[in-house]
């Protein structure tokens, strides 16, 4: 009578099957990454196209059997695309630095590792660098579900000649950091003015009276509590391992939900990709009803409006002012029904600029 199989012989199957699994993971990646470099010889132009990775990564999903999670067979093909893409058109992108902010964190979930990241000290910094075509694509923080929309970013989308051909939902897990300080002795926090916002309620119980200070970015929070004695930073986790400090508390914001979107800026939207957004901007003449007669349109249409943020023209003189609106609405700005909504806005409207359609995030499980 045959005895069964020790647990040791189990494993060497077990391992002999991955590894052969392996090799043909490898042999097929390959072979995807030679149609990718032919695609390149035969397109002309921008080979980048954020409808088609969407379309790619949301029929994953759908098919993904498991056991891995959703988020995670996003993150694997990500990295494969990147690659092949790398084969393809190498990119470079410029990101809200310095090395280690929430901006560095949605480029690499967007694009992969496989493109040039470049580290801008402002969100100016980051719309002229694609403007001046010294970057491919830049990623900006557009908006937090916590503290609201990022002025900065609303004001250069009124003026870039660029385009939004993409968006990314990045969760937002803030921790406390410093070189080697105990939660008592800190005497100074360092952040970036919304993380500090963020994180207002776990301040005040755990930190009463501990000087906060704003800074340009998490990233430079981080540095600066690497260099001083007894000094703290919020920031994510990517600050931490960028400069070496050590995280005290982990998620510390007030709303475990905590959400910032960021946009993708170059000098194209995309196609179509079966779920979009449009967003828009426009303006109006100052009187009673202006607003809602021009979003009507939307309403007689079907098409949902999924943001709408007014702000003040700058440089708007003589004690008076003038409002600009941005308006997020669901659907490709080629779609009929929200091309009919457009078409009669920009009849009504004192003046209307499409800034892109693209796909909705995919980035987040």
């Amino acid at each position: 009578m045959a005895s069964d199989p020790s647990p040791n012989d189990e494993l060497l199957k077990l391992r002999d099957a991955i590894d052969a699994i392996d090799g043909e993971v490898l042999r097929l990646i390959s072979e995807r990454a030679r149609h990718a470099h032919r695609i390149g010889e035969i397109k002309r132009g921008n080979i980048y196209r954020p409808e088609r990775e969407a379309q790619v990564l949301r029929r994953l999903e759908d098919d993904n059997p498991g056991p891995l999670p959703p988020q995670a067979v996003k993150t694997v093909f990500r990295e494969i695309m990147s690659a092949c893409l790398a084969l393809e058109q190498p990119l470079s992108v410029a990101f809200l630095g310095p090395a280690g902010t929430f901006s560095e964190s949605a480029a690499r979930r967007h694009f992969g590792s496989a493109p040039a990241l470049q580290p801008h000290a402002t969100i100016d910094d980051v719309f002229r660098a694609v403007e001046s075509g010294n970057a491919d694509y830049g990623v900006v923080p557009v908006e937090n579900s916590t503290e609201g929309a990022v002025g900065r970013t609303l004001d250069m989308l009124l003026s870039t000649t660029r385009m939004i051909c993409g968006e990314v939902m990045l969760r937002v897990e803030q921790n406390l950091m410093t070189r080697d300080t105990p939660l008592e002795q800190i005497r100074c926090v360092y952040s970036h003015a919304q993380s500090l916002a963020q994180c207002h309620e776990w301040l005040n119980r755990n930190l009463p009276g501990v000087p906060l200070v704003a800074v340009a970015s998490n990233a430079e929070a981080a540095i600066r509590a690497g260099e001083e004695e007894r000094a703290a930073a919020i920031a994510g986790q990517a600050a931490a391992d960028a400069y070496g400090l050590k995280v005290l508390a982990s998620n510390i914001e007030d709303d475990p939900a905590n959400t910032t979107r960021f946009l993708v800026i170059g000098e194209h939207d995309a196609g179509p990709s079966g779920r979009d957004k449009t967003s828009i901007i426009f303006t109006v003449q100052n009187k009673a009803g202006a607003v809602v007669r021009l979003l009507q349109p939307l309403s007689d249409e079907g098409v949902s409006m999924t943001k709408l943020q007014s702000r003040p023209v700058r440089g708007f003189g003589n004690g008076g002012w003038q409002y600009v609106f941005y308006v997020d609405v669901e659907g490709h700005q080629s779609d009929p029904a929200v091309a009919r909504a457009l078409e009669r806005i920009r009849v009504e409207a004192g003046s209307l600029r499409v800034l892109g359609s693209y796909p909705f995030s995919v980035s987040q499980s």
